[in-house]
């Protein structure tokens, strides 16, 4: 077969068709044909995409797999013209003997608008090639039609902005050779845009017998992988990143001879153990990180001889490094960080991974002497461990090492940008030649130390975009930073005023449990410039007095405000209503007093997800609408617990992510308990240990969402609202210490909670009352 163009299909595939031209046999473009492709033409507006708003959920410390940049920028379509041959278009190729439309390659191109079922393309039956991806269709749903052009074998509309479940259909093509559906999620909520059915899933498994490449990306298919995908013997690749994927992975899959690619990222739910490797094995990239894959690495690791790539952070892998996988010379990216692996020392062997790029080994149990033979190691641009004689460094990263001291070898890294020294044994002060190395910083970790002395920063290092030192024992001040992003100084016994000139750059700052005092200083919401950046706010846990600050107004991006546990005393802040991305908004255990609802300055919460105004002296009324406009948790939830998000997961470099996950402690079910992973679904509201008096808001039933709700110890009175039963989400409930009376309402009988409290403990209440849901009694409280 001859054609008249190459169609390039994509960077990530190798499927592709040789140009072959003979002037003797080549055929002009069929007329159907072009009139096909400038209907098609005119099916689309010609606008540069913009993805800004949709993003990549999985934390990887890896490049994404995918980018736009893979593909040149330009509206190819805009240059047809009908005056010339069709074969001769950009991205369109031909079979020169019968003048038919072949391929079609319009990545990146520019087309918005959606794609119907109607449209032109779907006459174009001799297409064996397509490649829609990065374009934006609009969130149309992808037609149904595709299962026409039953000459496919390479399909690629990975990132386009489809939405939907994917048809059935798709599996009707059953000469594919390259699948790629992989899709954005949406920033707004997380959630994914493109759905696959269990049975669609099985079915597009079982048919596509000649699959090389099956890329779904951030498909939402919410089921278990089938076992029928390790009949596919000619697959290459294979990535089910962020698919939501459950139950157990089949082992045999790994066994597939021709299988080069392996990405399961982000499937939280996903467990599996790794196989006993063949010398055959065709392995270049296993990437299972943020899965539940556990177990202890096979010591037949060593067979992937052509293994580049290998990460298996935040997984449950246990034990010991097999000796094996240090000749895996091919290797350019290791993570084993955050599992269970314990080890004696890293072995001399280390130095044969001499094309490492990337290698951290956080929270590994090693101790003992780093082996020279990392100095063998000169591509390194991110190191989780240490030695003297390094190339220099951009990123290190040797959190939980056993390290006792500053390593000196530290002293010749001034091209450093990420340093992460957490959870190690130092107990020195910072040493002055720290910050002279520093001065090229963006990212620092140094919590769970004992680090001690004054924490002083010279006015040079203005460039440090991030610092946490969480945990540790210092005390001391902060000198002036003006670029800092994010600046984490948590749980440590710093004290004093906040510096007043910390800068309007800031996107999250954490002061938890240190012993600061003094008002909070409204400059740090305003310095330099009208609007802060500010995205989370932690100041829990010490000793500000004063007001809230009203310049907080200027971080319009804010979603996490905490202030509980100072000595704060205020009235409420119903300015905060306009913060339109405000999530969490904690005050709990403060001198906050007087009213919650006012006439004419109570809006409503509409983003609101988390609110706790707790142990305060807040008082008065609420009216039976108060929560009507408290729009997400008002929505009702998709039973989709696969697209999650966790709040302050934040990419802070440019090259790769270093995931920030704020976490914070709560009061649910009658005990405090620290969520380290704060999801966004989680819905919770404590007005507990206040003065409210009056009738509880009937418009509570209206927050579908909501997860926890304590009003315990007010002066509530009434009944309980029937509108309860609308919660069907709820599990704990604490109405105990008010002044309620009447029945409990049959609606919540239907409920099924995990914790429900109404009335206190105490030795004068009826021996008739009864703890049943199920039944309707009186009740005095």
């Amino acid at each position: 077969m001859l054609y008249s163009r190459y169609v390039s299909c994509s960077s990530h595939s190798n499927v592709s068709t040789t140009a072959i031209t003979s002037s003797s046999l080549i055929t002009s473009c069929l007329p159907d044909q072009t009139a096909a492709l400038l209907q098609f033409k005119g099916e689309f507006a010609f606008i540069k995409p913009n993805f800004g708003s949709y993003y990549f959920n999985c934390p990887r410390s890896a490049d994404p797999y995918y980018h736009a940049d893979d593909y040149e920028s330009y509206p190819k379509m805009k240059f047809w013209k009908k005056e010339k041959d069709c074969c001769s278009w950009d991205g369109v190729a031909c079979n020169t003997e019968t003048g038919k439309v072949v391929g079609l390659d319009l990545a990146n191109s520019w087309l918005e608008g959606p794609l119907r079922s109607n449209s032109s393309l779907f006459k174009l039956h001799g297409l064996q090639r397509i490649n829609l991806s990065f374009n934006n269709f609009s969130f149309s749903i992808i037609p149904s039609e595709f299962a026409q052009l039953s000459r496919l074998t390479y399909l690629n509309l990975s990132f386009s902005m489809f939405s939907g479940h994917i048809p059935s259909e798709i599996s009707f093509l059953t000469h594919l050779a390259s699948l790629d559906l992989s899709s954005f999620l949406n920033y707004d909520d997380a959630t994914s845009l493109l759905h696959l059915r269990k049975v669609d899933f099985a079915n597009l498994v079982q048919n596509m017998t000649n699959l090389r490449y099956l890329h779904l990306h951030q498909v939402n298919i919410s089921s278990s992988v089938p076992e029928s995908l390790a009949n596919l013997s000619s697959l290459t690749s294979l990535v089910l990143g962020g698919c939501s994927l459950l139950g157990n992975f089949p082992q045999n899959v790994f066994h597939l001879h021709k299988l080069e690619v392996i990405r399961v990222t982000c499937n939280y739910l996903l467990t599996g153990t790794l196989p006993e490797f063949q010398p055959s094995n065709s392995l270049t990239d296993v990437s299972l990180d943020y899965t539940k894959f556990s177990g202890k690495l096979p010591n037949s690791i060593g067979n992937l001889n052509s293994l580049s790539l290998l990460v298996l952070r935040e997984c449950n892998f246990v034990g010991p490094l097999p000796s094996s996988i240090w000749n895996l010379s091919h290797l350019t990216h290791l993570d084993l960080s955050l599992n269970h692996i314990i080890g004696h020392v890293l072995p001399y062997t280390l130095g044969n991974l001499a094309k490492l790029t990337f290698l951290t080994l956080q929270s590994c149990q090693f101790s003992g002497e780093v082996p020279s033979s990392l100095r063998n190691l000169t591509r390194l641009e991110v190191l989780t461990t240490t030695t003297s004689e390094l190339p220099k460094f951009q990123s290190l990263f040797l959190g939980s090492c056993n390290i006792s001291e500053f390593p000196e070898f530290l002293k010749t890294q001034d091209q450093l940008k990420a340093l992460d020294l957490t959870r190690n044994k130092i107990e020195s002060e910072i040493p002055k030649w720290f910050w002279v190395i520093g001065r090229h910083l963006e990212v620092l970790f140094l919590y769970g130390n004992k680090l001690h002395g004054s924490f002083t920063i010279p006015p040079l290092f203005t460039s440090i975009s991030y610092i946490s030192i969480s945990q540790n024992n210092l005390t001391g001040i902060i000198r002036k930073w003006t670029s800092l992003k994010v600046l984490d100084i948590s749980k440590n016994n710093f004290s004093g005023t906040i510096p007043r000139w910390l800068g309007s750059s800031l996107e999250i700052l954490n002061l938890q449990g240190n012993n600061f005092n003094g008002s909070i200083p409204h400059e740090i919401f305003t310095y330099g410039s009208t609007h802060s950046m500010m995205r989370m706010l932690d100041l829990s846990h010490n000793q500000f007095q004063g007001r809230v600050p009203q310049s907080l107004i200027n971080c319009t991006q804010l979603q996490v405000l905490n202030l509980g546990h100072n000595q704060i005393s205020d009235t409420f802040p119903f300015w905060l209503q306009s913060l339109p991305e405000l999530q969490v908004l904690v005050l709990r255990s403060n001198k906050f007093f007087g009213p919650i609802w006012h006439p004419i300055m109570y809006l409503g919460f509409a983003s609101l997800g988390t609110i706790d105004l707790s142990i305060n002296h807040f008082s008065g009324s609420l009216p039976s609408d108060y929560f009507r406009n408290w729009g997400c948790m008002s929505k009702a939830p998709d039973g989709n617990n696969s697209d999650i998000k966790y709040l302050g997961q934040y990419k802070v470099m440019s090259n790769y992510y270093i995931p920030y996950r704020y976490s914070m402690s709560m009061i649910n079910k009658g005990s405090e308990m620290e969520l380290r992973k704060i999801l966004t679904i989680f819905m919770s509201i404590d007005l507990s240990n206040n003065r409210f008096d009056g009738d509880i808001p009937s418009s509570i039933g209206k927050l579908q969402s909501l997860i926890m709700l304590n009003l315990s110890s007010n002066n509530f009175t009434g009944t309980i609202p029937s509108s309860f039963g609308n919660l069907r989400e709820l599990e704990s409930l604490d109405l105990s210490k008010n002044k309620l009376f009447g029945r409990i309402p049959q609606q919540l009988a239907n409920l099924t909670f995990r914790v429900f409290k109404l009335i206190p403990q105490s030795t004068h209440r009826p021996d008739t009352t009864k703890h049943t849901i199920g039944h309707i009694f009186k009740v005095i409280f």
